[in-house]
Formats: structure tokens, sequence, C-alpha cells
């Protein structure tokens, strides 16, 4: 019997045979074409090792491989490429000044100051002789009335001031007030057309900013020199009773005293004051007053003649950490100790006594004697003002009323400039 059909069949084997081969052979030549093509651009694997994407800036600088390149990210730059805009501002309204005074000298004929002349005969005789000693130093116009903002020690006891403005206009000046305390002084000249200098907020200042330091370094005539804000609030330097300077490397040399310090923008910061240095010429280390204490004293001395401050009437030092433990507290106690009560003043009148200490004044933290001044002398006098503080290690609190702070002189001091 046949099955209809089957007449054409062949085996199944002998088909799956030759296709497996087709198979395989194609395969085959599909890995070798894939080796072949990864051989030549192994890229195509993905990156065996992190890549390094390298960015120049505009300045062409080379990032090096490994650190990322922070510079194409960062907003462009907003310094100028020249500060004239702002000294062409500033500058007409940065004065020299030249002062001279009559220095009176003791002379003593040679060999009569021998001591062993001194021992038989006494004191020698002596004759006087007057001598003119001149210096100089720098100002700031600040008001159209004419009047000047300098510095206290660069017109201490001048019989004569003479003001020579950028224009070259030479002026007689007069004092209209001086204040050894901030180390500031007012003068006034007489004088038409005048450019004014605009004054910048204390508060907008900050370490890092650009200045420039106009005055009159050595006689040179006008000089502008660069830098930075290197500090704020410095104090405890023994320059003046008031320290709350800023600290900048812009160059400050003899002459520069009284001179403007100012912004980029052409806008007063700060009085050149002091500067420290070992060589008399600038290292670096200047110090200046900041424009809001020069506005604040300015405008007393042209009202008053002076600057009224409160006045609390007491000596004190700081509470060191010794002295906190010597008065029974913990060595981390701040404040200040009253070493001594003035006889009728504010604190006397108070109920204040030596060896209290003080911890807060109207409100705010006394950490050390500057704290004590600033704030006392930043109220008006007659101000009622709350204090607390220690007494025989007990806590205490009483209201005291500011008097006037008096009028107290302090001689220049040499690393002043």
């Amino acid at each position: 019997m046949r099955l209809a059909g089957r007449s054409g069949w062949r085996p199944l084997g002998l088909e799956g045979t030759e296709w497996i081969r087709f198979l395989l052979g194609y395969t085959g030549l599909g890995v070798v074409l894939a080796l072949v093509i990864v051989w030549i651009n192994p890229d195509l694997l993905g990156p065996l090792t992190p890549r390094v994407e390298i960015t120049e800036s505009e300045d062409c600088q080379t990032v090096a491989p490994g650190r990322q390149n922070d510079a194409a990210d960062a907003p462009p730059r907003r310094e100028p490429v020249s500060y004239a805009d702002a000294v062409e501002r500033a500058a007409p309204a940065v004065v020299n000044i030249f002062t001279v005074k009559q220095v009176t000298e003791q002379l003593t004929p040679p060999g009569f100051d021998d001591p062993l002349f001194r021992r038989f005969f006494g004191d020698p005789p002596t004759r006087e002789r007057q001598r003119t000693e001149t210096s100089l130093g720098s100002g700031v116009i600040v008001a159209e009335e004419g009047y000047v903002v300098t510095n206290h020690h660069v017109i201490d006891d001048a019989d004569q001031i003479q003001v020579l403005l950028a224009d070259g206009r030479q002026r007689a000046a007069t004092v209209v007030g001086r204040d050894p305390e901030t180390d500031l002084a007012v003068l006034r000249i007489e004088a038409e057309r005048l450019p004014v200098i605009t004054f910048a907020r204390d508060e907008r200042v900050r370490v890092g900013d650009v200045v420039l330091a106009i005055g009159n370094p050595f006689g040179v005539g006008q000089t502008v020199t660069q830098g930075i804000i290197s500090a704020t609030g410095r104090d405890q330097l023994g320059l003046s009773t008031f320290e709350n300077f800023l600290q900048t490397d812009a160059a400050i040399n003899p002459g520069n005293s009284g001179g403007a310090l100012i912004d980029a923008e052409g806008r007063l910061v700060g009085i050149n004051t002091a500067i420290f240095s070992g060589t008399g010429g600038s290292q670096g280390i200047g110090f200046a007053i900041p424009a809001g204490i020069a506005q604040a004293v300015m405008s007393d001395l042209i009202q008053y003649g002076r600057v009224v401050r409160g006045w609390l009437g007491v000596q004190a030092q700081r509470l060191t950490p010794a002295l906190a433990e010597s008065f029974g507290h913990p060595p981390d106690t701040e404040g200040v100790a009253v070493t001594h009560i003035l006889p009728r003043g504010p604190a006397d009148q108070a109920g204040l006594e030596a060896g209290d200490i003080i911890v807060e004044l109207g409100g705010q933290r006394i950490r050390d004697v500057q704290d004590l001044l600033q704030v006392a002398s930043a109220a008006a006098p007659g101000t009622e003002m709350e204090i607390s503080g220690y007494r025989d290690q007990e806590p205490f609190s009483t209201s005291v009323t500011l008097g006037e702070r008096p009028d107290m002189q302090q001689p220049s001091h040499p690393g002043r400039r």
C-alpha cells in the first residue's frame, strides 16, 4: 500500500544539516567582520578610561587633567579694566595740606650740660631759639561750603594751614573743630565751585573689595595707589581712643594721612590714617577710618565745634580668663571689670562700684573695653540705659543716665602717616 504523495519525499535530516551549515558560515563571517571593525575603531565599545574635557577660557588658561574647570561656569568678570573713571570722580576733591608751626627750643652752650658742671654750678644758662617746622598731609572736600576732612595729627598745633586744590588753587584754612579721640579734624576754606566727594555706605564695604588710596605721599604731588580691603573692624591698635579701622594693602606713605580711600566707583570708604611699618614706608598694612565714622564726627564738629558723645564715667579692663577666675566666675565669662569710678560721674550716681563686672549695656553685649566705649558714646548725653553685670558673684541690674563725654586731648602717635 502506498500513501498518497510519498513519491517526492526526501529525508528531513539532509535539509536541516545544510541549513545549519548555512547559518554557521554567515555567522562566522559576521563575527570576523565585527572583530575587524572593533580593532579599527575600539571606541565603538565605549570609553575604557574617564574622558577629560579641557576647556580654555578667554585668557587661554590650561586646565590640568583630573581637575574641574570652574572658569567656564563662572559669571563674566565685572571689574573694570581701568579705574580711571573712579579716580576722575574722586581725585578733584582730594587736597594737599601744608602746615607751619613755630617751635621754641632751649639751647645750652657746648659743655655746659656736662653732669660734672651741673654738680658744681647747677643748671647751665640757656637761651631760646625759634624754629619753623613744616609738615604735609592730605584732606578731602566733603561739602560745597568748603569743609575739608583730614586727620587731627596732620594739623595738630599748626600755626598756619594751607590747602592746595587739585586744580592748582591755594587757600588758607581755618580749623572748624578737631577730635583727637578718632584722629579727625574739619577745616574750612573759602573758594567757589569746589568739587565734593561722595560717601559710600559702611555696611557695603567687604573684605576683598578693590580700593584706591589718593593723597600726597612725600610731597611729590597727588598720587593714586591700588589695593583691597584686607580686614574691617580693626581695633586695639593704640592709635586712638575709638578704633574701628579698615585695613588695606594699598600703599600709604608719609603725606597720605587725611587722604581718601575710595572704592571702584569713586566713593569715599575711608580716611587714610596710619600704617604699620618698620622702615617708615608702606609695607602693605595700612589703616583708614571708615567713612561712616568720619561723616558722624564731621557733622558734630560742624554743628557744635566738638563731638557730642555719651559718657559712663568709668575706667575698666577686659575680663581675661585669669581675671574672671579671680572674681569667682568661669574662665569663659565675657565682660569688663570696673577698675575706677569717676567721682560724681554717671556711673557713680547710678551706684556702680569698682570691682563690678559689666556684661551688658543698653541691651548690647559688652565683651571688651572698646564695646563699652562704642555703646556709651553712640548714645546721646541724657540717655537712660540699663546696665547689668555681676557684683560679688551675684547678678545685678540698674539704670544709668549718661553724661557728656569730656574733651580728652591725646598726643599724636608715631605710626601715623
